[in-house]
């Protein structure tokens, strides 16, 4: 039976890996200085891609599961964020808004499984669509009604790619063969990174990609290596760990700091002003997302990667 509290080594663990998710919203956005978003993303794949795909072996999943979580994590959650945090969204706010994935998981996993939305999980999108409409209100303060909408998108693939990997993780077992849960990034990313590399080069231009590879410095490279290593190699394998020696109720509460670091990086990093209105709307959503992991934890649903 698996402890039902972290050891001090794995709380750290477990801190560092979300401190890396929500951080990573200030490193994307130096990303974006130097490269167009979509070719961004599709680096990023491309590092997750190689050369760990050769050290490990395809996951006994379908391809078509590979293929479903591949182009909602890469072309879905991470091209509509890069690009909305391309001038459209502040990463403060975007780090808060993208926290929404939890109910539009939990309204897959119904539509999929026919598993019915609890009270709590009902109650809880009440805060939650009360910090967005106050976000919404505030169009023009460093958002856009466009960002928002294209975060919100975002949150729907990482909700569809989050279903993706659990009927995958379940299949797996029900064959006796338990997925690699890196793997299963990795051979994803097969599909991740082509797509994001042909809707750069329709929407974005082999012009304006050849020019801003030239024109960048090494930095680029190294927050490159950030958002692929660090944010999602180490960060995905350490948490899918973590889940598989505590119960996901002890785990998941910990991404309640995801936002926390990621608006005060912003702030402390890029300067970005929090007025009293993007606090209360923070705590808004925030206070929806607790509902939902903090209250009757043992029905939490999501267990996927942040950032």
């Amino acid at each position: 039976m698996p402890s039902s509290n972290l050891s001090l080594r794995d709380t750290a663990l477990a801190v560092l890996v979300v401190f890396i998710w929500g951080t990573n919203f200030v490193v994307v956005v130096w990303g974006l200085n130097m490269l167009p978003p979509l070719i961004m993303a599709a680096f990023r794949f491309a590092l997750v891609l190689f050369p760990a795909i050769f050290f490990l072996k395809k996951p006994d999943v379908p391809w078509s599961n590979l293929a479903v979580y591949g182009l909602c994590v890469g072309s879905g959650q991470f091209g509509l964020l890069y690009i909305a945090m391309d001038g459209l969204i502040s990463p403060g706010v975007a780090s808060v808004v993208m926290q929404m994935q939890l109910f539009f998981t939990i309204a897959i996993a119904a539509r999929r499984t026919g598993e019915k939305p609890r009270l709590h999980q009902m109650l809880g999108l009440v805060p939650a669509a009360a910090g967005l409409l106050l976000i919404l209100i505030h169009n023009g303060e460093g958002i856009t009604t466009t960002g928002l909408v294209m975060v919100l998108g975002g949150a729907v693939c990482w909700g569809i790619s989050n279903q993706a990997s659990r009927e995958a993780a379940h299949g797996a077992a029900a064959r006796g063969t338990p997925m690699n849960p890196l793997a299963y990034v990795v051979w994803a990313s097969l599909f991740s990174m082509p797509a994001l590399l042909i809707m750069s080069l329709v929407l974005e231009g082999p012009t304006r990609i050849t020019q801003a590879v030239l024109a960048s410095h090494w930095p680029i490279w190294a927050t490159l290596v950030w958002q692929s290593a660090a944010n999602t190699l180490f960060g995905y394998t350490i948490w899918a760990w973590l889940l598989s020696r505590y119960p996901a109720a002890t785990v998941a509460p910990m991404s309640l700091l995801v936002p926390v670091f990621g608006i005060s990086a912003a702030a402390i990093v890029l300067h970005e002003p929090l007025p009293g209105w993007k606090l209360a709307a923070t705590l808004l959503i925030m206070a929806g997302v607790s509902i939902n992991l903090l209250w009757r934890p043992k029905n939490v649903l999501m267990r996927g990667e942040a950032g």
